[in-house]
């Protein structure tokens, strides 16, 4: 594994810790500024719009499963199992596609089918 390769696995495993700890001044150091997040229900351009439903979240979230992780000198891939309280979503499969930019997260692409998601935020969100 070359250094750049160990210093994208520190700092991806970093902040998915952190991420699922609730750890938000934790996850923010290790994005980079421009920041871009997208998923299938959102987009954002900064580290703390993209951190600021973290509690929200983690409110349902019972567990964490990581399935499998590759890292590059700048880019990683995570593939995990998001498991909730929700029964209507389960468990979520998940991939995370990140780029880093001078070892720091710069753009993180989150894939997962959002079919569910979008029933729950529809029967949560006044009309």
């Amino acid at each position: 594994m070359t250094r750049a390769t160990t210093t994208t696995r520190a700092t991806v495993r970093a902040y998915h810790q952190a991420r699922f700890r609730g750890d938000i001044p934790a996850a923010v150091r290790t994005l980079a500024e421009p920041f871009h997040f997208q998923s299938p229900l959102l987009t954002s351009a900064s580290p703390h719009h993209h951190l600021s439903g973290l509690d929200a979240f983690l409110g349902i979230v019972s567990g964490v499963d990581l399935i499998s992780e590759l890292y590059g000198e700048s880019e990683a891939i995570l593939l995990y199992d998001v498991h909730t309280s929700v029964s209507a979503i389960g468990t979520q499969r998940t991939a995370e596609h990140f780029h880093l930019t001078d070892g720091r997260i710069d753009t993180i692409r989150l894939i997962f089918d959002a079919t569910a998601w979008h029933a729950v935020m529809r029967a949560v969100t006044p009309p």
